[in-house]
């Protein structure tokens, strides 16, 4: 059996009689960049929030690396490795670009801030730091106040800081919403970039994106598992077709054009 590290086993959220997350059985190969799609109103942010304990589950189980963490608190989850990216930039926008991944990498050693630490503490962040921004094409950009930096660059920046916490799972949600096409196709590369030796779970529209880097697909509809596979698996899947139908069903059709 393939190596699973995350794994759900009927997974449900209900909310006062409405049932957004359904039944829900995941598994998701260490190693693999794996998406959740579906249509808005699918459940795919409810589940992020079930897997990060943002939300707690109706009912249902959570595994990580095969230990039950269905009762982890939020901190509990990051600290285990599985560090999640929102769809909202989250980074520190008064701070510069080296600034914010450093803010990252104290977090990461599981104390508080050292502003007081001596230069030298500090130095050894700093060649990491520079070294995280270098994987996603920031170096150049170390001293730039973020608040200046262009929205893609901004993902970017947020892939290094979340990368600074060092996990074994990234969740990212929605990391190309709102970008224009060349920042789309840059974020795109590096996500695949920096996939090497970490699993990936990301929740994404962009069904290019999803043909271009994915492993394998879950399609959710009204919180329900509908297909799941390959990219060709599920987008030659009559269901697929007709949940998208009307919105993304040509897309799904011409992703690789």
């Amino acid at each position: 059996m393939a190596d699973v590290i995350l794994e759900t086993r009927n997974l449900t959220k209900v909310f006062k009689g409405f049932t957004a997350v359904n039944d829900v059985n995941l598994q998701v190969q260490r190693g693999h960049i794996h998406a959740l799609i579906g249509p808005n109103g699918a459940g795919k942010t409810t589940c992020f929030n079930l897997l990060t304990k943002f939300l707690v589950p109706t009912t249902g189980t959570i595994l990580f690396n095969n230990r039950d963490i269905t009762s982890a608190a939020p901190a509990q989850i990051a600290r285990q490795g599985i560090i999640r990216s929102f769809q909202i930039s989250a980074v520190f926008p008064h701070l510069t670009v080296l600034e914010n991944v450093r803010v990252g990498l104290q977090r990461g050693l599981g104390t508080s801030f050292h502003f007081w630490r001596s230069e030298r503490t500090l130095s050894q962040l700093n060649d990491r730091a520079m070294a995280l921004l270098s994987e996603v094409d920031l170096e150049g950009l170390a001293d730039t106040m973020t608040v200046d930096l262009p929205y893609g660059r901004k993902r970017a920046l947020e892939i290094a800081t979340t990368m600074a916490m060092d996990p074994e799972l990234m969740l990212l949600d929605e990391p190309t919403q709102g970008m224009g096409h060349e920042d789309v196709h840059r974020v795109t590369a590096l996500i695949k970039k920096v996939s090497a030796g970490r699993t990936i779970l990301m929740v994404e529209h962009n069904m290019n994106v999803v043909a271009g880097i994915c492993d394998k697909i879950t399609v959710l509809q009204r919180g329900a598992v509908l297909a799941e596979g390959t990219y060709e698996q599920v987008s030659r899947d009559a269901q697929v077709m007709e949940a998208y139908m009307g919105t993304t069903s040509g897309e799904l059709e011409g992703a690789h054009g």
